[in-house]
Order: C-alpha cells, then sequence, then structure tokens
C-alpha cells in the first residue's frame, strides 16, 4: 500500500468476506514439499490470520518426500502400482517416521507466539486424532499394496468438537483399522474425503505447479480461473480422450479430488499454487483470486434487481453520472424503478447494470442505464445484458427498442442499432428529451 488511503480502501474491502468466513468450515491441504520450504511459516502466519478471524481450520499435510528421504536412508527399495507405493512393513515403519516428524513440526509452527511477529497473541491449540478409518488398497494387478490404504470413514462428529472449541484440527495422511492396524494414505484422498465428511464450505489444494487463466484468454495447458462441477467433469473426460493434455499431469490428482467434493456437498474446492506468497490470502480475500476454483453451480448470473440492490447499483452507475454518461438517479428514484432493471453479478458482487422502459402505446421499449464497472470491460458483459433487455423486450410483444447515449454510439451500432433523430421517439419520451444533453438516438428492430 503506497498511502494510508488505500490501505483503508483494501481493509474495507475485505471486510465482505471476512463477514462470510467467519464459523465456515475450511479443509486446507499442502504437500510434503511444502512442508520442507522456508517460505512455509508464512503459510502458517496465513493459518494463524484465518483462526484469528474465526475460520474453522482443518488442516491435512503430506509426507512424500520425507518418507522417500527416509526409504532411501534404510536402503529400502518399493514397488509403485497406479502411482501407489506398495507399503510393506518395513516401509510402513519409515511412513510412520517421518509422518510423525512432520506433523509434530507443523504443530510446533502453529503453537509459535513470538512478539513482534505475525504470531504474536496467537494461542492457537492444534488437536488430533484418529479421526481417519482406513482399510487396504488390497491386491492390484496381482500386486499386494499391503499397508497402503484409503479412507473408508472420517469421524466427522469427533472433529466438529474439536472445531467448535477453536482448535486448529492437524490430520496426517495416516489411518488406522478397527483391527488395529495403520495404513499409509494419500494426502489428496484424506483432505478430499474429510472435507466431504464436514460438508466443509471450502476445500483447498495448495499445489506445487498451478497455472490458471482469465475467463477472456486461451492458452494451453492453463486451467481456467472458475468451473463447475459440470465443467470440470467434462475437462477430465477430454482429459482422457483428447491428443494433448489440457490438465498439468502434477495438478490432476488434486483437480479430480476437487471435483469430486464439489459433486458430493463441499460448496466450492480452490486449486492455488503454493509458490505465491499469501497464496490463500490472495485466493480468498480477493474477488478475482489467484487459483482455479471449482463450485457446485456457476457464480454468474443475469436476474431482475432487487430493493437490496439499490447500493450495489449507486455504486456502479454514481462514477459514470459524475462524467454526465449518465443521467443521474437518486436512491429515492432507483427504489422506486428498481423493478425495471436487471443486473449481472458475480459471486454476489454486480458488475453490471441495464434498465428497461416500456411504452407500449407505441410499441417501443428504452434501454437505459447500462453499465459495466470499469474493471470487468470488454469481457461480453456488456452484450449479454444487451441481450437480456432485447428478450425481455420481445416478450412483451415489442419489437422496437431505442437507447439514447452520448458516449457509447459506436458500441451500440456495433450491435445493430440504427442512427435516429428524436422526432422519431414516442411522443412522452420526445416531452422528456433534453436538448442541452445532445444524446444520439439510436434504434434496434428486434
Amino acid at each position: 500500500m503506497n498511502t494510508p488511503t488505500e490501505f483503508v480502501a483494501w481493509f474495507r474491502s475485505v471486510a465482505p468476506y471476512i463477514n462470510a468466513f467467519r464459523g465456515k468450515t475450511f479443509v486446507i491441504g499442502f504437500s510434503g514439499e511444502m512442508v520442507t520450504n522456508a517460505t512455509f511459516v508464512n503459510f502458517i502466519h496465513d493459518v494463524n490470520l484465518l483462526a484469528s478471524l474465526g475460520v474453522r481450520l482443518v488442516l491435512v499435510h503430506g509426507a512424500r518426500p520425507q518418507i522417500q528421504l527416509r526409504l532411501d536412508e534404510s536402503q529400502l527399495e518399493t514397488q509403485t502400482v497406479l502411482g501407489m507405493r506398495v507399503t510393506d512393513p518395513a516401509a510402513l515403519q519409515c511412513v510412520k517416521e517421518s509422518v510423525g516428524r512432520v506433523h509434530h513440526e507443523i504443530a510446533a509452527l502453529l503453537s509459535m507466539g513470538l512478539p513482534n511477529s505475525p504470531m504474536a497473541n496467537a494461542s492457537i491449540r492444534v488437536t488430533s486424532g484418529n479421526f481417519v478409518t482406513a482399510c487396504p488398497q488390497g491386491v492390484i494387478q496381482g500386486i499386494d499394496l499391503m499397508h497402503t490404504g484409503k479412507v473408508r470413514k472420517i469421524n466427522a462428529p469427533a472433529i466438529h468438537s474439536r472445531l467448535e472449541q477453536g482448535d486448529v484440527v492437524l490430520i496426517s495422511p495416516l489411518g488406522y483399522s478397527p483391527t488395529g492396524e495403520i495404513f499409509n494414505l494419500t494426502m489428496e484422498n484424506v483432505v478430499t474425503e474429510t472435507a466431504i465428511a464436514l460438508r466443509a464450505e471450502k476445500l483447498i489444494f495448495l499445489l506445487d505447479a498451478i497455472d490458471c487463466k482469465a475467463a477472456e484468454e486461451n492458452k494451453a495447458g492453463m486451467l481456467p480461473r472458475e468451473l463447475t462441477v459440470a465443467e470440470s467433469k467434462l475437462l477430465l473426460e477430454q482429459e482422457i480422450t483428447a491428443d494433448m493434455r489440457k490438465i498439468p499431469e502434477a495438478v490432476l490428482p488434486a483437480f479430480q479430488s476437487a471435483t469430486k467434493a464439489c459433486d458430493r456437498g463441499v460448496a466450492r474446492a480452490h486449486l492455488v499454487s503454493r509458490h505465491n506468497d499469501g497464496a490463500i490470502i490472495q485466493e480468498l480475500f480477493t474477488h478475482d483470486g489467484i487459483g482455479c476454483m471449482i463450485s457446485q453451480e456457476t457464480l454468474q448470473a443475469l436476474r431482475r434487481a432487487r430493493i437490496d440492490d439499490v447500493g450495489g447499483i449507486l455504486q456502479l452507475i454514481e462514477p459514470l453520472e459524475a462524467e454526465g454518461i449518465l443521467v443521474r438517479r437518486g436512491r429515492e428514484l432507483l427504489e422506486i424503478e428498481i423493478d425495471r432493471f436487471t443486473i449481472l453479478e458475480h459471486d454476489g458482487v454486480i458488475l453490471g447494470c441495464a434498465a428497461l422502459y416500456p411504452f407500449p402505446e407505441e410499441h417501443a421499449c428504452e434501454l437505459a442505464c447500462l453499465a459495466i464497472h470499469p474493471d470487468y470491460r470488454d469481457q461480453g458483459h456488456g452484450e449479454r445484458l444487451l441481450k437480456q433487455i432485447e428478450n425481455k423486450t420481445i416478450a412483451q410483444g415489442i419489437h422496437k427498442l431505442f437507447v439514447l447515449t452520448t458516449h457509447a454510439t459506436h458500441w451500440f451500432i456495433e450491435h445493430g442499432f440504427s442512427q435516429a433523430t428524436p422526432a422519431e421517439l414516442p411522443k412522452t419520451k420526445q416531452n422528456l428529451y433534453n436538448y442541452q444533453r445532445r444524446s444520439k438516438v439510436l434504434i434496434k428492430h428486434l
């Protein structure tokens, strides 16, 4: 932040997210590679920030590199089947040692409370337990995977109990069976089943490599910023049949897990690069985020405006009114005419609006107050609003749409409007025409 004013504006802008996230459950999965990085302490600071804001946190860590290092030290070689390590009794001992070491290192970092640091006065209580019941993977391609397992059940009530007490729950990639056996699990399996069992608001993967693109871009090998479950499933199907890989191989397991989680009740899943400092803060507390988000339904919607949208519409159109681009509307008039407005919103934020005023006696309708937030222009949002207004016009049995504009003449002409004169307006509109503004009259026959 260059100035105090920018800082204050930013701080105010995150208030809606703070209010929305308080009391919600987030499940975060991260790899063993991330734990070994020197910047891991910054992630711990971000966990502390989320906890201090009232977010209920479940952390699930991986330990693949630590396990491999311990196996190498013990001069043990293991087989892999379909990407899964065969865990024999000797390998299991290395797994337990490695996972235990990583678990305690993370708990120690979460327990910090150094003054003059982000952890000052944190007092985070870390809790763990036998929350994961597992079963063996069994025999695959003729090979017994022995102590390599998969999640059978998550003890959701026990985890919820800890979360309600304000604890941060830390879960390792190990599971236990009713017969007293221990199983080596994947972080992706544990974090996904945990999020589903808890019906978490968010499942977040911090990945070693992920590139995302904005909606208007089209670059190979990059995931979209946003996908619905249906779109994610389609992308996975194309991954199987297409020659060119659309999902980076390192991202594929997490992408499959995120899709499964949202398909089974998790509200949203986020795939974010761990290499971005403050990755989860940037993803969660900015509107556009920095990663790929999968949701159950699309976040963008065209709908009729409601009375509680008045504040958002005013915030959108007031700068344009100040520039003289739009005719000034007061809050009282906007509240009276709110049923005339259609809004385009994305994840609860109003990106654009347009109003429709019918003149049924003269079989015409006026398009007015078409506005798009400056950060979201040139992305097709204006066309979507215009199409919606045209459809509403036709639904009323009217096929003549006109607009008055002082700045967007060419845009409307490019979208099928033709220039006309004030004399071609409906009589009641002619009487209201402001000759000082000298707005251009444009008409489109639908």
